[in-house]
């Protein structure tokens, strides 16, 4: 019997109803023996179909937060809902097919194999999900980002700006209700940043696809509608470019998580 899988054509989705939903979520690590809160409690929602950037000093969260919405990692205490599931209650299985379906990632390294072609690159999602057509998906998706006149070039036949969109389409490939794109400027220049992140927004434009960004460049941040700026595993503002909306958040030493409940850091 095939069993082998037909991905759906790309669509513009709704938007507008909530996606994303946390609440209270709490990421303690340890160093040694000294909890480190990561995040504080924090709550967020996100609709379908925004484009928002998660900004921060190093050390504020942000690659933690992106972890835990793209089902990276789990909280240590806390909600997490994504399209009405509980991701929470999910197993290991279930949750990497959660990412494989609906999420897709962008990193700042590109994540490129040196010895394959950009159209091989983009079909290696499709690959492991079994789909068929992989050849005609892949090539739509490079199409998209207008790459299909270089599907046959390897990582070092294409410029930086190439290769990360190379790795846009690689996301897109399986059709994600999310993009997840962490520092994808961080390698290129301003001219190649600007025609990246054009890309991005057009695709939220076009198809509908929430985007989130993490980000250190408040130019980058300036592409998006919303901007979530974290300190200290806290949310500090949530606003539109350009606007404050500071969100008030406990001080230090009412927030600090007692040893004995960071037991479960690890979980």
């Amino acid at each position: 019997m095939d069993t082998t899988l037909t991905m759906p054509e790309p669509k513009q989705v709704a938007r507008g109803a909530t996606m994303i939903e946390l609440r209270g979520i709490l990421k303690v690590y340890r160093a040694g023996d000294v909890p480190v809160v990561a995040l504080d409690h924090i709550d967020l929602d996100i609709a379908r179909g925004e484009m928002l950037s998660i900004i921060g000093a190093s050390g504020s969260g942000k690659s933690t937060l992106m972890n835990i919405l793209g089902c990276l990692d789990k909280p240590t205490r806390g909600t997490y809902t994504l399209e009405g599931r509980n991701v929470n209650a999910l197993s290991d299985r279930q949750l990497a097919r959660l990412r494989g379906r609906r999420i897709g990632f962008v990193f700042q390294s590109f994540n490129l194999l040196s010895r394959m072609t950009a159209l091989e690159q983009v079909e290696l999602p499709l690959i492991y999900l079994g789909v068929r057509n992989r050849r005609r998906l892949a090539m739509r998706a490079l199409a998209s980002v207008g790459l299909a006149d270089r599907w046959h070039h390897k990582p070092t036949q294409l410029s930086g700006g190439q290769q990360q969109r190379v790795a846009i389409a690689r996301a897109l490939v399986t059709n994600p209700a999310i993009i997840m794109a962490d520092e994808p400027t961080g390698a290129l220049d301003t001219k190649t940043t600007k025609a990246v992140m054009e890309t991005l927004v057009r695709l939220n434009a076009e198809r509908g696809i929430t985007v989130i960004l993490v980000t250190h460049e408040l130019d980058v941040a300036a592409y998006t509608r919303r901007v979530i700026t974290l300190r200290d595993g806290n949310i500090i503002s949530d606003a539109a470019p350009g606007r404050t909306n500071v969100v008030a958040f406990p001080s230090a030493e009412t927030r600090r998580e007692p040893a004995p409940e960071a037991a479960g850091a690890d979980a």
